[in-house]
């Protein structure tokens, strides 16, 4: 976005309010007017609802398309609802394609393809090609910025085309090179272009072997491949190698933000798009499922407890010592789960170590359960003046951690294997195994030894 105004970093939700509210409106939209559009987003987010929509109302018109997708899918939506075609079409003529793509998918059929034919012919053309891809495929991120010149010219060449095009686009730290037959052949540094000789070629220092995506990557290996290279821009080529367009910087951090609050949220059964201030009815009922699907696996766990209601009704110190046994289950398996999970998501689990990582977790659990069955088994010996109680509880504490570590690498391989995402049911399913496991061990050791 080009703007005349001194555009600031910072605003302060406070003073947005106190503006508002007692009616200082110049200095309010000054500071709206002076403030960068990622920054009103987060202000807009963090609103409460009833002076959301006159803030937003507030923010100059030019800003709407960038603050728009910039903001979570959520509060996007309900904004956008109250909005007429005509404003949604001006907030979209200054975007790019795939910024485009989250401003419109949320929209009506009929609103969508308004607003696609208000286009510049040029923007039109790349949103389609876009649209081609699948929602995670690197092609949903291409920008079509990149600038493009022929191995054969000189290096002054360059420089004065560049001259002529007076800026560069965002995040530009190399230019595609192409052959004589317009076949995309590598990159030309920018390094490169300002210190070798003016009359150098441009086909005589290019990167042949530079990185690149295919138009049908998933957006999680190029994630991840921005990540390990430090890459700021990448070429998108397609299946014959014909350069597309570009992936940028700024559109990765975007994927791996959202990732990180998706695996957040996922634990405890939230989508990462609700919005903070939705009305309690609706985030009532998201949540409802999830605690119903925690609440079978609590009685699973009771039930477990239940059948061995006349041994605890003998022997009160079990009913004390329980928790004990589930707890330190529950966090080893969490350890366990949490390092599983992520090697899936970095691409670092596959098929070739699994076993070695479940050999290795498996021992850490078995030297912790033996370690801290020991602790616990003489604390409980010393607690309750029982050493058969005590060696009763290191057993269960042993046993209950080493299933745990095995659990935590088994259960998110396995939705994994089922298309389900471990990292969104994963710590449930383990909770229910080292609680049940926990339970059923020490009460049934205590039953067999103690009774």
């Amino acid at each position: 976005m080009s703007t005349e105004t001194t555009i600031s970093y910072e605003i302060r939700q406070d003073d947005v309010i106190e503006f508002y509210k007692t009616g200082q409106f110049e200095r309010l939209d000054e500071l709206l007017r002076t403030s960068h559009p990622a920054d009103l987003a987060s202000l807009i987010e963090g609103l409460p609802r009833e002076i959301r929509t006159p803030i937003w109302e507030r923010i100059p018109k030019e800003y709407d398309g960038e603050v728009l997708v910039e903001l979570s899918e959520e509060v996007r939506s309900s904004l956008v609802a109250d909005m007429d075609p005509e404003e949604l079409a001006q907030a979209a003529q200054d975007l790019d394609a795939d910024d485009l793509i989250e401003l419109l998918e949320p929209l009506s059929d009929e609103t969508s393809q308004s607003i696609i034919d208000s286009l510049d012919d040029a923007v039109r053309v790349q949103f389609e090609s876009n649209m081609q891809f699948d929602d995670d495929d690197a092609g949903r991120l291409m920008r079509y910025d990149a600038i493009v010149v022929k191995a054969g010219v000189t290096l002054e060449v360059v420089q004065r085309f560049l001259r002529r095009k007076g800026e560069l686009p965002d995040h530009t730290d190399c230019l595609m090179v192409i052959d004589a037959d317009g076949e995309f052949i590598g990159v030309l540094k920018l390094e490169q272009l300002l210190l070798k000789p003016i009359d150098t070629l441009v086909d005589e220092i290019i990167l042949r072997d530079f990185d690149t995506v295919g138009a049908r990557w998933h957006e999680d290996d190029v994630a991840r491949l921005f990540e390990r290279h430090d890459l700021i821009s990448v070429p998108v080529l397609d299946e014959q190698g014909s350069l597309l367009g570009r992936i940028t910087i700024d559109d990765v951090v975007d994927i791996i933000r959202e990732q990180a609050d998706e695996a957040l949220f996922a634990r405890v059964g939230m989508d990462g798009e609700e919005d903070l201030f939705a009305p309690a009815v609706s985030s009532a009922k998201r949540r409802a499922v999830w605690l119903g699907i925690n609440l079978l696996t609590a009685i699973l766990a009771a039930w477990v407890i239940d059948v061995f209601s006349g041994t605890i009704e003998q022997l009160v110190a079990l009913a004390v010592l329980m928790p004990i046994v589930a707890s330190m289950g529950g966090i080893s398996g969490s350890q366990t789960l949490t390092l599983t999970i992520r090697g899936i998501s970095t691409g670092q689990l596959h098929g070739s170590n699994v076993f070695a990582l479940l050999r290795k977790e498996v021992s850490v659990g078995l030297f912790n359960g033996l370690l801290w069955a020991c602790a616990i088994g003489l604390l409980a010996m010393v607690w309750f003046s029982d050493l058969a109680l005590g060696l009763v509880i290191a057993a269960a504490i042993a046993l209950n951690l080493s299933i745990a570590s095995l659990a935590g690498v088994s259960i998110p391989l396995l939705l994994k294997k089922f298309g389900s995402d471990p990292a969104l049911s994963g710590a449930v399913i383990l909770t229910t195994v080292t609680d049940v496991v926990g339970f059923l061990s020490f009460l049934g050791l205590a039953t067999l030894f103690l009774i």
